[in-house]
């Protein structure tokens, strides 16, 4: 039941914009591996002669599978983005609906009713 409450939120929410489901998750995912990555660059220049593999392996594998993963993440938000902007062309509809229209007045329209009055 929980994840038939996540999908139609999904739908609901990014049916129309997929990469800003996707996007978020594959940006988090860089930026944590980038960070992660950073740190371990940091720590093998402040110790050249010590080995990070033995110490920190598991860490720079995490580190860079998470870019892997953001960047994938990325990619299937853009893929999602390509196939909704193909769904509109094929349809002939535009990706949004118009709620009201807003008219302004310009100043001779303006004294035109003014003089009506």
């Amino acid at each position: 039941m929980f994840f038939d409450l996540l999908t139609i939120r999904f739908l609901l929410k990014y049916m129309s914009r997929p990469l800003h489901f996707f996007g978020g998750f594959g940006v988090l995912g860089i930026m944590l591996g980038s960070i992660i990555s950073t740190v371990l660059l940091v720590l093998k220049l402040l110790h050249p002669h010590q080995s990070l593999m033995d110490q920190h392996g598991p860490m720079f594998v995490v580190g860079a599978v998470m870019i892997l993963a953001g960047i994938q993440m990325v990619a299937i938000g853009l893929l999602g983005e390509l196939q909704v902007r193909h769904y509109h062309t094929m349809q002939n509809r535009a990706p949004y609906a118009v709620d009201r229209l807003v008219r302004l007045i310009s100043p001779e329209e303006q004294s035109m009713l003014s003089d009506r009055d």
